[in-house]
């Protein structure tokens, strides 16, 4: 589908050596035309193995999505306690600054995220602890989701990236409503972003066996025009897809009865101000004022 569709691209389709996604960076084998602010690298890192990144001009931030892991950059070396899996809670993070190389290593083994943007401005090298991340419930009743603001303006100094991860419990919606960030006007930032889904059948579901077909988590996201530019994605994603959304209204982020739904974003744009500013969908902004007489969902926060 990458060939024909380029703002969904299958788990593996973009891959390469040691990394199984790589979208928007120097190295990217699989160019995206007229991507520019944003980029992702997931590595499948083996127990003791090695994972390196050359100096760039990119400010980076290390997420850790199952396991943990030691980030060697600039001769010291940052310890990041990961986790079971994304749907175990907060992570370790480590923001790294531009032209830093940078060294990864597992002891036990484990799958980490890069995300990335091209930066100027050197910010220093932070170690954020797994209690230090702010964790969000958003929305309420169907629409309730928990997020992880660990690469938010307010979270994190950074120059140019806003980095945040999601996850929503099985048969709720996210990115809801349906929004954009594709303008530099008030009230709205221009932003790229990219979404990286993992998926699980829901905690309180019993696994299918091999008999009743397996399990099969999968959601699906939404990307519609907002304005001339055309774009029309409804994909069905499962662990290790990407979404791009370069414009346009893009949610909801649907998880099916029975799977849960974790992305991780990524978002910059050529704004002056690092600001994540959103208009919402007309037609569908009004489900906002509905959140205040509903309650969270009970099943969140996602601890595991």
């Amino acid at each position: 589908m990458t060939a024909t569709n380029p703002w969904f691209h299958p788990a593996g389709s973009t891959g390469h050596g040691h990394w199984t996604v790589d979208l928007g960076t120097a190295h990217s084998q699989v160019p995206v035309p007229g991507w520019e602010h944003t980029g992702l690298r997931t590595a499948d890192v083996a127990p003791g193995a090695e994972v390196g990144l050359g100096a760039q001009a990119e400010e980076r931030l290390a997420i850790p999505l199952s396991g943990s892991f030691a980030i060697t950059v600039g001769g010291r070396t940052y310890e990041l306690q990961g986790r079971p899996s994304v749907f175990h809670g907060p992570t370790d993070v480590l923001y790294i600054p531009i032209d830093r190389s940078v060294r990864i290593t597992s002891a036990a083994g484990g799958r980490i995220a890069i995300a990335s943007a091209p930066a100027t401005v050197a910010y220093p090298v932070r170690y954020v602890a797994r209690t230090q991340v702010p964790v969000e419930l958003r929305g309420a009743g169907a629409a309730s989701r928990q997020v992880h603001n660990f690469g938010t303006p307010t979270s994190l100094d950074a120059d140019r990236f806003i980095v945040c991860e999601v996850l929503t419990p099985a048969g709720n919606w996210s990115s809801y409503p349906p929004h954009k960030h594709d303008e530099e006007k008030d009230g709205e930032s221009a932003l790229e972003e990219i979404y990286y889904f993992e998926m699980q059948t829901a905690r309180d579901m019993p696994i299918p066996t091999a008999a009743q077909g397996g399990p099969d988590a999968m959601g699906y996201q939404r990307v519609y025009a907002s304005d001339a530019r055309e774009i029309d994605v409804i994909a069905e994603v499962r662990s290790g897809d990407v979404v791009l959304v370069p414009y346009g209204w893009h949610g909801p982020a649907m998880t099916p009865p029975g799977h849960d739904m974790y992305y991780l974003n990524v978002m910059a744009g050529p704004g002056p101000i690092r600001q994540w500013l959103i208009s919402d969908d007309p037609h569908h902004g009004w489900i906002r004022s509905t959140w205040e007489s509903e309650p969270v969902d009970p099943r969140l926060p996602f601890r595991g």
